[in-house]
């Protein structure tokens, strides 16, 4: 099996972690699996290191794990198992809320230009932690945050985003 054949199956199996039609929302996809996740708040370089795991599951120990950088879709995948692990509900099913949380849920094929943009917008938006103090335009917006969201390390995020819901 080629290396891109085995990027092709490694990006489906990371859609198939996430509880949307892959066929509706493969554009969408592609863009979040294209784009580089970067982080600047301390120990969110620990969201790198979950999408590391992923590649290290799927190749399995002791084989060639690309060191291509982490994407927002295995960012994406990765916060979901945690949400999983602290909360109710199921991996996949965190995905999709994730990208609801986004306002990606719409960005169905085909992405037109304009789509392109949009996703594109929201995207630099999250990396550049530009949303709302509350956390409005990132992973976990909240109704009551005690603090700026645009600050507060994406693990705190989703503890703070966990706990509300509750």
């Amino acid at each position: 099996m080629t290396t891109n054949q085995h990027s092709a199956r490694y990006f489906e199996w990371l859609v198939s972690q996430v509880e949307l039609d892959p066929e509706l929302y493969h554009g969408l996809f592609q863009r979040l699996h294209w784009k580089e996740f970067e982080w600047f708040v301390h120990n969110d370089d620990n969201r790198l290191g979950d999408g590391v795991e992923l590649r290290r599951e799927f190749w399995g120990e002791g084989t060639f794990i690309p060191e291509n950088p982490v994407s927002v879709l295995e960012v994406i995948v990765g916060l979901a198992r945690r949400c999983a692990w602290q909360d109710d509900g199921t991996p996949e099913g965190w995905a999709a809320q994730l990208i609801k949380n986004l306002k990606l849920y719409r960005m169905t094929d085909p992405i037109t230009t304009s789509k392109e943009r949009r996703i594109d917008e929201i995207l630099d938006t999250l990396i550049g932690r530009t949303y709302r103090r509350n956390g409005e335009g990132g992973f976990f917006p909240l109704r009551h945050p005690d603090s700026d969201q645009t600050k507060v390390e994406i693990w705190y995020q989703m503890s703070a985003y966990i706990i509300e819901r509750s």
